[in-house]
């Protein structure tokens, strides 16, 4: 088998020797996607007409490097071995390589075919006709052809000719920067009303916000007068969290489905998917979805719901023991990528947020859940610690809607971020507030437990 010293000291010398050795071994793709995929940069002489005779090759792989080494070649005969492949091909793959390419060769006389290209049914084609025509950006037909797609059905296709042509730049002169946060809700617990609180703060004040919204009348403190006003309840609050937000920061949902008991054996019990009905919600107020994580916790530690099929074992009685909640992972919609968010803080502090060895690698974390008896429903310490840790840098204000019983502020201080929470409950404000002299983070860190009225007198815009 060649190197890549071998196959660069043949291309080197022309590439006769380089067709002889494909030719002679036709029969084995593994020796020709080995040239194929070290061929590297070609020189403007470069003789690439053996390159089309494998496009009759039985191995889609072959194939692709084919068309990706034929776009490195600015030649306007190989425009036409493109067209060809993309009309002519029927892998999905090979057909978007095909335009890739044909964007690659920068070639003028390309400009027609890209913008015939847009017609395409696959959207994955038409994005890469979008990123050849863009190297055109500022030729006015060209743009043109673009701004149109504003429209387009599929919306991966609108988001980039969003970004491209039609977002506005914010104006941010009176706004925090990205990595810092108002002093006055640093280490603060607020007792009243999220929605009335979160209006009266400036927009883009958190870094994080990770909770456990109240389950719609499973407990005595989260009752509503129907479903559909529980979920209108939990809109107005993700939208002011929302508005609360920095940009391109995030958004963790814990929650899961929902029994409500029946009320005589001649009934059935309900059943809400509130992830699933919360998730239109979040997407359409401009959340956009990243991950869902699963929360395994032991079965013994989950109410049982197997006892009566254990007993009669007969088909469509089945109920399993609910052992898992969702973290629904959600980012405040934007045109800049992670990497800006994570520009916008000096060296010392990337550094020293970085994740330690040992961090979670899947989407299940199997953690015990923690049981209190003042609050029924508490965040275990060790699933704050995870999402503190995987989705802030020290110094970033965390905030919690529905603080509970505290344990993300707690967990928030203890990995050197800032935490804001809010809590309606007056008993789980007071049973937060005992922390004060009970817990050495919360005391050291002399954290302020108002009253919404007595907050708003500390608010400074």
């Amino acid at each position: 088998m060649l190197t890549k010293e071998n196959i660069k000291e043949l291309k080197a010398k022309g590439n006769d020797d380089i067709a002889f050795l494909i030719r002679e071994n036709l029969k084995s793709n593994k020796y020709i996607l080995n040239i194929l995929e070290n061929l590297g940069r070609l020189p403007n002489d470069f003789d690439g007409s053996w390159l089309p005779e494998l496009l009759e090759n039985k191995s889609q792989q072959v194939r692709y490097w084919v068309v990706k080494n034929l776009g490195k070649i600015s030649s306007d005969q190989n425009l036409d071995t493109l067209i060809n492949v993309l009309n002519c091909e029927e892998d999905t793959t090979v057909r978007r390589e095909a335009v890739s390419s044909i964007g690659r060769m920068r070639n003028p006389k390309a400009q027609n075919i890209l913008i015939q290209i847009l017609n395409d049914k696959d959207p994955k084609v038409i994005i890469q006709a979008i990123r050849g025509l863009l190297i055109f950006k500022g030729n006015e037909r060209i743009d043109n052809c673009l701004k149109e797609l504003i429209n387009h059905e599929n919306e991966m296709i609108r988001t980039v000719i969003y970004k491209e042509y039609f977002a506005n730049t914010k104006d941010k002169t009176n706004q925090q920067p990205h990595s810092k946060s108002y002093d006055f809700l640093k280490n603060v617990i607020v007792n009243g009303d999220v929605r009335e609180i979160l209006r009266s703060i400036p927009e883009e004040s958190f870094h994080l916000t990770f909770t456990s919204p109240p389950y719609y009348n499973a407990r005595d403190y989260s009752i509503y007068p129907s479903y559909q006003a529980y979920l209108d309840f939990l809109n107005e609050v993700f939208l002011e969290v929302f508005k609360k937000t920095k940009e391109g920061r995030f958004l963790i949902v814990n929650t899961s489905p929902i029994i409500i008991p029946r009320i005589s054996r001649s009934h059935s019990s309900k059943r809400y998917p509130i992830p699933f009905d919360l998730h239109p919600y979040l997407v359409n107020m401009g959340w956009e979805f990243i991950d869902d994580i699963i929360w395994l916790k032991p079965e013994a530690s989950v109410k049982n719901r197997n006892a009566g099929f254990l007993q009669h074992r007969k088909p469509i009685g089945y109920k399993p023991n609910a052992i898992t909640e969702y973290l629904m992972v959600y980012r405040k919609q934007t045109d800049k990528l992670i990497d800006w968010n994570i520009k916008q803080y000096n060296w010392k502090t990337i550094k020293e947020s970085k994740v330690e060895d040992g961090y979670e690698t899947s989407n299940v974390w199997r953690i015990d859940p923690k049981f209190d008896k003042t609050h029924s429903a508490v965040f275990p310490v060790e699933l704050c610690k995870r999402v503190v840790e995987y989705y802030s840098f020290k110094g970033d204000l965390v905030f919690d809607p529905f603080g509970g019983s505290g344990t993300l502020g707690r967990t928030a201080k203890s990995l050197n971020r800032y935490f804001f929470l809010t809590e309606i409950e007056k008993k789980y404000f007071e049973y937060m507030k005992s922390f004060l002299t009970k817990d050495t983070i919360f005391n050291e860190l002399s954290s302020k437990f108002l009253t919404y009225p007595e907050f708003k007198k500390t608010i400074i815009t």
